[in-house]
C-alpha cells in the first residue's frame, strides 16, 4: 500500500513547514544549483505586466501560499501595487516573511495566516492573485481556484504556477541507486494534485485561461555535500532516521556509494495566466 503523498498528508505539515529553516535550507541549496531557467518571481511579474490591462495601477495583489515571502517582495518592488497581502497556512514561514519585509510599511505589505480553501478576502477585491507552488498541497485544487475566481476584481488576473510530475527524476534515480530509498523512483510525484499536465484544465473550472507558459529549469549540484543539503529534508524520500534532517550523515553515505561528482537534474515549471469568467448576460 502506498504511503500518503506528503504534500497532501495533514499529519506531515508541521514537519514540513513548522520550522522555516528547513525550507530555507532546501530552497537555498536548490537555488545555488540552478543553471538555467528564469527566477520564478520575475516571471510572475513579467506575466502580470504583459497580460494585465493596467499593471502600473494595481490595487490589491494577493500572494497565496507566500511561504517566506520571496514572490511577495518581488511583486512589491517591481509592480508597486498599493497593497500586497501574502497568505500562508504556516505560521513559521510567515514569521520569516514579515522579518524579510520589515522595512516596508504595513500599508504596502501584509502577511496573514489563512486557508486557501476559504480566502479571507471580500469578493472582487483583488486585481491580481498569485498561487505559486501551493495548489499541489490541496486534495481539492478546484476549490482553491474557485476561491481565487471569487476574490478577483473585474479584469483581475490570476497567475498559477506548478511543476511537472517527473521533476527531479535524476535525483530519484540517484537516491534509489545509492540505497538511500530503494523505492525513490516509485513514489507518487509530490505534484500529483496540480501539475504541469493538468493545471490549465484545473484553471478552466472557474477561470478563463489566456496564456500558458512552460519553462525548463536545470540544476547542477556540485557534489555530495551540496546535494545532501537539499535531500536531507526532502519529504519525498523515506530516509533512514539517522539520515533525515542530517546533511552531514547523508553526504557521508553518498560518499560511500560513489566518488564525489556533480549531479544535474531538471524540472518543468508551468505558468497559467487566467481571468475570472465573464458572467453571461
Amino acid at each position: 500500500m502506498n504511503e500518503p503523498n506528503p504534500f497532501l498528508d495533514p499529519a506531515r505539515q508541521q514537519e514540513l513547514y513548522g520550522h522555516a529553516s528547513r525550507l530555507a535550507g532546501r530552497t537555498s541549496a536548490l537555488m545555488r544549483a540552478k543553471t538555467s531557467g528564469r527566477p520564478v518571481p520575475e516571471t510572475i511579474v513579467s506575466l502580470v505586466q504583459t497580460h494585465h490591462a493596467h499593471p502600473d495601477r494595481l490595487g490589491t495583489v494577493l500572494d497565496i501560499g507566500c511561504g517566506r515571502g520571496t514572490s511577495t517582495l518581488a511583486i512589491v518592488e517591481q509592480l508597486r501595487p498599493r497593497r500586497v497581502i501574502g497568505l500562508d497556512a504556516a505560521p513559521a514561514l510567515l514569521v520569516q516573511a514579515r522579518a524579510r519585509s520589515e522595512e516596508l510599511p504595513d500599508t504596502v505589505a501584509e502577511f496573514v495566516e489563512g486557508d486557501f480553501h476559504d480566502l479571507p478576502r471580500p469578493a472582487g477585491s483583488c486585481d491580481v492573485a498569485v498561487a505559486a507552488f501551493c495548489l499541489y498541497h490541496s486534495p481539492r485544487p478546484n476549490d482553491v481556484i474557485a476561491q481565487i475566481a471569487k476574490v478577483l476584481a473585474p479584469g483581475g488576473l490570476s497567475v498559477l504556477v506548478t511543476k511537472g510530475l517527473d521533476s527531479y527524476r535524476e535525483m530519484d534515480q540517484l537516491v534509489a541507486a545509492a540505497g538511500l530509498d530503494v523505492r525513490a523512483e516509485k513514489h507518487e510525484s509530490l505534484y500529483t494534485a496540480a501539475h504541469s499536465g493538468n493545471l490549465a484544465a484545473l484553471a478552466t473550472s472557474s477561470l478563463d485561461v489566456i496564456a500558458t507558459l512552460d519553462e525548463k529549469h536545470a540544476f547542477t549540484f556540485d557534489g555530495h555535500d551540496h546535494l545532501a543539503q537539499y535531500l536531507a529534508t526532502n519529504p519525498k524520500y523515506d530516509l533512514a532516521p539517522g539520515l533525515y534532517g542530517n546533511p552531514g550523515a547523508l553526504a557521508a553515505t553518498l560518499h560511500e556509494f560513489r566518488p564525489d561528482q556533480p549531479l544535474t537534474t531538471r524540472s518543468l515549471i508551468t505558468f497559467v495566466v487566467a481571468q475570472a469568467k465573464e458572467e453571461s448576460a
